[in-house]
């Protein structure tokens, strides 16, 4: 880690705006129905406690476009972050301004404040200087421990870093890039890349720049019939990317060249609608699906060529569900592969939320090494683009 982090700092009687996610999903009502990207800024947020510094801890939450909206309020994240630490969090009703200045002066060592939400101001989005500014108003120091928002170049993100004296890691963030770097570093370790899902433009750029450095790429999910399509194999009703179909060759071709075993679904699970009612029909290996159906999910026997694949790996990576997971007779591809992962006696990373999902689903979440908490930033990350968030930090 080239990037200075919490544990190079004092942080005796300092002043720490901290970054966080606590972009947590509510029910109908409105109630917090997962803290778990809560949960995972514990660790940061105790070590700050615990060593005396006095932290103003500030997160979007939402999509409120800049406008004040009651909906998108902190407020009941403030409550949930208190029952969590055991400990009052103080909420303050703004985000900058003379109430929020107030509230820092007050604040003692070793107790801890939530602003409100940052998008309410439209300078969080446009990356505002003049924002970050007033963020970073009487602040020792910055911590990023956001990095499901990393990729974004916001305001508390990017901007804040030019106006504190110091701008460093938080543990959950040094966490995620410890264990996505192992991703992107070339073998020793039996490698297996498992991708999957419905937007294959997302992933063509970590195919790009992973699949000479796996031992085994594994594809599946909508994204796979764009493969097989590039191949000449006829493939149905699928979903096609029809201006991806190059880059599948280019893909295909580079895998050959390093050396890498590249799969394809060999068999598959169609039907003419997604729906939870439909017909289905099981396509055997080397037979073609129906003009009139799509492949939803991998087969049996692709499950199983994929799950000795996953089974030998020192480090298996995961993003994308195999099929429409979400509805049962569509989702034994997905929990095939999850089992498999929570199996692996070696390092599993996962990222993505509808992986995670996935995981969770099947029961398995607490066996897998390393769950991401960024989607976007995880797949960023992967293709080897720089994230704002990180680029910025004060370096050691």
């Amino acid at each position: 880690m080239a990037k200075k982090t919490v544990f190079d700092l004092d942080l005796k009687d300092k002043t720490v705006l901290l970054r966080t996610d606590f972009n947590v999903p509510v029910d109908k009502s409105g109630n917090i129905s997962d803290d778990t990207r809560l949960r995972a800024a514990m660790p940061t947020i105790s070590h700050l406690l615990e060593n005396g510094a006095r932290v103003v801890c500030a997160s979007h939450f939402g999509r409120p476009k800049g406008l004040r909206d009651e909906a998108f309020s902190l407020k009941k994240v403030a409550v949930r972050l208190g029952e969590l630490l055991g400990r009052d969090v103080f909420f303050v009703k703004e985000t900058v301004g003379p109430e929020v200045e107030s509230a820092k002066k007050a604040l003692s060592s070793g107790r801890i404040m939530l602003v409100e939400n940052l998008r309410f101001n439209p300078g969080e989005t446009k990356n505002d200087p003049d924002f970050a500014r007033e963020l970073a108003k009487n602040i020792d120091c910055y911590v990023n421990d956001a990095f499901g928002a990393s990729h974004r170049a916001h305001a508390s993100i990017a901007a804040v870093c030019d106006f504190v004296p110091m701008a460093v890691a938080g543990r959950l963030l040094l966490k995620e890039i410890e264990y996505l770097s192992m991703a992107l570093q070339a073998p020793p370790q039996k490698k297996v890349l498992i991708l999957g899902g419905a937007k294959l433009a997302d992933k063509i750029p970590i195919l790009r720049n992973l699949v000479d450095k796996a031992d085994h790429v594994l594809i599946g999910g909508a994204m796979s019939y764009t493969f097989l399509k590039a191949l000449g194999v006829p493939v149905g009703a699928s979903l096609i990317e029809e201006d991806q179909l190059a880059a599948c060759s280019e893909i295909i071709a580079q895998a050959a060249a390093a050396g890498s075993e590249l799969l394809l679904p060999i068999d598959h699970v169609s039907a003419q609608q997604i729906e939870p009612e439909v017909t289905i029909k099981f396509v055997g290996t080397g037979r073609e699906i129906d003009q009139n159906m799509m492949g939803l999910d991998i087969g049996p026997e692709t499950s199983k060529m994929y799950v000795e694949r996953i089974a030998a790996g020192e480090m298996v990576v995961w993003n994308g569900p195999m099929g429409v997971f979400e509805i049962d007779l569509f989702s034994g591809g997905t929990m095939e592969v999850a089992r498999a992962m929570a199996g692996n006696k070696g390092i599993t990373i996962i990222g993505g939320g509808d992986t995670v999902a996935a995981v969770n689903l099947a029961g398995v979440a607490a066996s897998i090494t390393h769950i991401s908490t960024g989607g976007g930033a995880s797949l960023e990350f992967l293709s080897g683009a720089e994230l704002p968030g990180i680029s910025c930090l004060t370096e050691k």
